[in-house]
């Protein structure tokens, strides 16, 4: 990816041929033009099919022996998921393609006829202008490993919604028929607890099995830990119970089929997280990264998901800005505003670097130290948030280094990049 203004310009030469394309869902309209905005031809309409494919492609071809250009680029809004397929294709037949910003669109749209309409074939022609001035981003399509990682992560984010769902349901099934449950177990999802839920009967049925019978039923999961005390408690609270009793032949289907979506979702994260480690463990640079105290495989997993190969990447400022951490200030003469993120980029890349940084702070001494510092030194002292933020791109500039030298990090020099700390180490020295 490249953010460099004049390097994009500059690849925009007399014999490039621009298209811009507006994406659609079934039909996609495209205009081309030169490096002057002279437009060629007619628009080109294609389905979104490998007909509709190989007639733009052929549309290309044509324009390019006809106006003698040598090379193509291909501009293209990133509408929802519909443009991926084009944008595979084009990769497979070696063309060029970027992206263009929706708000570029909508705020320029306007330049060349002062005017609000909208329409697929103006849209098509503001994109190919915007290629033309250097405003587009060169995206990282992923490939093999890292293609199937970010699907393997597109799962697991479906997985933890649909456990989410189960997990209240499941709730909302106890509070509703054993409310007193959760006074003997604290937490239903224990193998002791989810065992005795398996058992499938209600409160007042409950009550007559014997205390030989609970015992033989949890001992199929939990050999150890749980025994007649507490199958007594159980059975208290279950003579107790206010629990609803109408309705309850369903209420006992309702909860074994619960209870079987809960473990079918179980068993697919045990699946797929076997998966992702296979598929990791192929990352160079990976077991450097699992050595940092504070950093697990799923991080690791959703790190390389959102952003794919680093070898794609020149430096780590371009995945700071692809995760929306790159920083925004809105000044204007003697008036000073206050500097933000700007928050246009990944966002479950933000995400998740958040969320690791804030525990980084509480096991990793180097990060630890390094927020000490950012929130009490004398000049210039950072907000928490403002300091957990700055770990976030210090995180990616590690993370980016050892993908791309693999070496081991290491917290001591990483300390010696605070002020205070450096200049104990240089008395040591001259100690």
């Amino acid at each position: 990816m490249n953010y460099n203004q004049n390097k994009k310009i500059a690849q925009i030469t007399p014999k490039t041929l621009i298209i811009g394309v507006d994406i659609a869902k079934f039909k996609h309209v495209a205009r081309a033009q030169d490096f002057r905005g002279l437009e060629f031809g007619s628009p080109c309409y294609f389905e979104n099919t490998k007909e509709g494919f190989h007639h733009f492609l052929n549309w290309i071809s044509q324009l390019m022996q006809a106006q003698t250009m040598n090379q193509v680029i291909v501009g293209m809004e990133p509408t929802g998921h519909y443009w991926f397929n084009l944008a595979y294709m084009l990769r497979e037949h070696t063309i060029k393609f970027v992206l263009v910003n929706p708000l570029h669109v909508k705020k320029s749209k306007e330049l060349d006829d002062n005017s609000p309409t909208k329409n697929d074939i103006k849209d098509a022609r503001v994109i190919a202008q915007l290629v033309k001035d250097g405003r587009y981003a060169e995206p990282t399509i992923p490939q093999g490993i890292y293609a199937e990682l970010r699907v393997a992560k597109k799962i697991r984010d479906l997985l933890t919604v649909d456990q989410q769902i189960v997990q209240g349901q499941i709730h909302n099934w106890i509070d509703r028929y054993f409310p007193e449950f959760l006074t003997v177990f604290k937490n239903w999802e224990g193998k002791a607890a989810l065992q005795f839920l398996k058992l499938n009967v209600l409160p007042h049925e409950l009550v007559h099995f014997s205390d030989q019978d609970l015992l033989n039923h949890l001992r199929k999961a939990v050999k150890r830990s749980v025994g007649l005390s507490k199958i007594q408690d159980l059975k208290q609270a279950a003579r107790e119970s206010i629990g609803i009793r109408q309705g309850a032949d369903m209420a006992k289907l309702e909860l074994q089929t619960l209870i079987a979506k809960y473990e079918l979702i179980q068993s697919k994260f045990e699946e797929l997280d076997a998966k992702i480690d296979a598929l990791i463990d192929q990352i160079p640079g990976v077991q450097q990264m699992l050595a940092i105290k504070g950093i697990g495989r799923d991080t690791v997993a959703g790190f390389f998901a959102e952003v794919g190969d680093l070898n794609e990447y020149s430096h780590p400022r371009q995945i700071i800005k692809l995760a929306g951490l790159s920083l925004k200030e809105n000044t204007s003469g003697k008036h000073k505003g206050q500097t933000r993120i700007t928050k246009r980029g990944r966002k479950k890349l933000r995400a998740l670097l958040f969320r690791v940084c804030m525990i980084l702070v509480a096991k990793n001494s180097a990060f630890k130290a390094l927020h000490t510092y950012y929130t009490q030194r004398p000049d210039n002292p950072l907000k928490k948030m403002q300091s957990l933020i700055a770990l976030c791109n210090k995180l990616i500039r590690i993370l980016f280094a050892i993908g791309k030298k693999h070496f081991e990090f290491c917290e001591e020099k990483m300390l010696k990049d605070i002020p205070h700390m450096a200049v104990s180490e240089n008395v040591k020295i001259a100690g």
